[in-house]
């Protein structure tokens, strides 16, 4: 009797742009990928890695296998860190598949219902700040009452609501400034008008890191930008854009390419690495929309990293010490500014010539943290070593104070430098380069 074909699977994938199958033939299966994975690192399975979520995506595009609760786990693990991008040798842009793979996931797999509900609480809060705002007293007043060490104390949360308990592990202290004004929404150049720019103040970095974008602000006026605040902005979309929320996604890049419409800006500025990634792809991610595909493009041309900025523009104004003898600090690459942005040298040139400043190397400067966005609360366990490897290596150089660009990733560092009772500050680079223009000694600065 003759073979009959084997019946095959039905395709996993939707068809509303599934993983390129182009782009996962580039792959050659040569393994380089898996020494700079984070979650291979840690978990050790084939399958957990750049390489083997390709084969996961070649099998489900070819309908050998179903789109399950299993194979989804696979996707989960990655932080999207983009370290494989970095080191393929054959350029398999891993980046745009795991883009394309995690809507499909959103769409097409049932998860449990805590799990539903952590999502829904993540994408419906932490990336809309008029919705945050009300939460910072309370939030202000379990940590100032004590309520929060007990709670950390017990152990409690951990044992009943484990991701939850992860959520609370990184919340940071509710500043002061939280409660303050807004910041204008036109600021002056100081001196001779170089740059009109305009400045991107994020969601959570708005409310938990409004320091930063205070120090960022005075920057850009001291080396001669006229700088364009709009109160209307929200956030960037990394957040829904990185776990595959794409209508969401689509919806918060309209609406801050809006806020900006009028602005007639030279060049965008964002201080937080993961954003300023997204907002890069503003092209990529409306590329479909016939109104705004032209508009998004643009905007996106105009966006720069306050440091690639600053390194480009030059800072023309002298600077001081900050600290009465030498300071050692170390910078702590976040990956969607090192990965995904190709920014490492300006940042560490621009440190440099703090006067004082010694920047010293970390072992292993381009694994991740574990941060990655909301990666810690929905994957606390490979994060926790990820962020204790991190801070491991980062204590190891001997430095006084880290550096460091994105507010998951300072989040991340800060927790586990307190689980190990190590003092060290971390800081955003604007800091230092705003005490520097300022003469402000970094010790005095306000508690981060």
């Amino acid at each position: 009797m003759e073979n009959q074909p084997r019946p095959t699977v039905p395709r996993a994938f939707d068809a509303d742009h599934p993983p390129d199958a182009q782009i996962i033939d580039t792959c050659v299966h040569c393994g380089f990928c898996l020494a700079t994975c984070p979650s291979y690192r840690v978990l050790g399975k084939e399958m957990d890695s750049p390489r083997g979520r390709i084969y996961l995506m070649d099998a489900l595009n070819e309908g050998q296998i179903p789109l399950s609760q299993t194979t989804a786990g696979h996707f989960d693990s990655c932080l999207g860190c983009l370290a494989c991008v970095s080191t393929c040798p054959s350029g398999v842009q891993y980046d745009q598949l795991i883009t394309a793979t995690r809507p499909q996931v959103e769409r097409n797999v049932e998860r449990s219902v805590p799990d539903r509900l952590l999502r829904a609480l993540i994408f419906n809060l932490l990336p809309y700040p008029r919705r945050l705002r009300p939460l910072l007293v309370p939030l202000a007043i379990y940590q100032k009452l004590g309520v929060q060490k007990l709670v950390r104390k017990s152990g409690l949360l951990q044992k009943v609501v484990p991701r939850l308990a992860a959520m609370e592990s990184i919340l940071p202290e509710v500043p002061a400034s939280a409660f303050a004004a807004p910041m204008p929404e036109r600021a002056a150049a100081r001196g001779k008008q170089r740059f009109r720019v305009g400045l991107i103040t994020g969601c959570v970095q708005r409310l938990f890191f409004d320091r930063v974008n205070r120090a960022t602000l005075r920057v850009l006026t001291a080396i001669g930008c006229e700088v364009v605040i709009p109160r209307s902005q929200g956030c960037c979309a990394a957040l829904p854009q990185h776990q595959g929320q794409s209508g969401q996604a689509r919806q918060m890049a309209r609406d801050l390419i809006d806020s900006f419409a009028d602005s007639n800006v030279d060049y965008l500025i964002i201080n937080a690495a993961g954003c300023g990634h997204t907002l890069k792809e503003y092209g990529h991610i409306l590329a479909e929309d016939p109104v705004y595909r032209e508009r998004a493009a643009a905007f996106a041309a105009k966006v720069r990293d306050v440091q690639e900025f600053l390194y480009w523009a030059k800072i023309p104004v002298p600077l001081q010490p900050i600290a009465d003898g030498p300071l050692a600090v170390v910078y702590q690459d976040a990956c969607h500014l090192l990965h995904g942005q190709r920014i490492s040298l300006q940042p560490r040139q621009l440190l440099a010539q703090i006067p004082g400043v010694q920047v010293r190397e970390p072992v292993d400067a381009a694994l991740c943290c574990g941060s990655a966005g909301v990666y810690n609360i929905l994957q606390p366990e490979i994060a926790e070593e990820l962020g204790r490897q991190k801070v491991e290596n980062l204590l190891a150089t001997g430095a006084v104070l880290i550096a460091s660009a994105n507010p998951g990733c300072a989040l991340q560092i800060r927790k586990h430098l307190e689980l190990t009772a190590q003092a060290v500050p971390v800081r955003h680079p604007m800091e230092l380069i705003d005490a520097a223009i300022r003469g402000v000694k970094v010790a005095d600065l306000p508690a981060g």
